[in-house]
């Protein structure tokens, strides 16, 4: 959810990259796992390792139960 601003922050993630996590955002309906950042171009595991300290995608949800 982190708006443009805030992901031009992250340690390595420049505006290019900034541009396709949005446009993989929008497209995908959000991350579901941070590791999903990796299908972005220009974020490879080294690039990932550096920010996965700093990011965060919503907590997973058990849809199975009923009350």
């Amino acid at each position: 959810t982190a708006t443009h601003e805030q992901l031009t922050t992250l340690p390595g993630v420049g505006l290019k990259a900034t541009e396709l996590i949005l446009q993989y955002r929008t497209k995908n309906g959000g991350f579901k796992k941070i590791e999903e950042l990796m299908n972005i171009k220009g974020i490879g595991e080294k690039s990932f390792l550096k920010i996965k300290p700093l990011v965060s995608a919503p907590p997973k949800t058990d849809k199975t139960s009923g009350d």
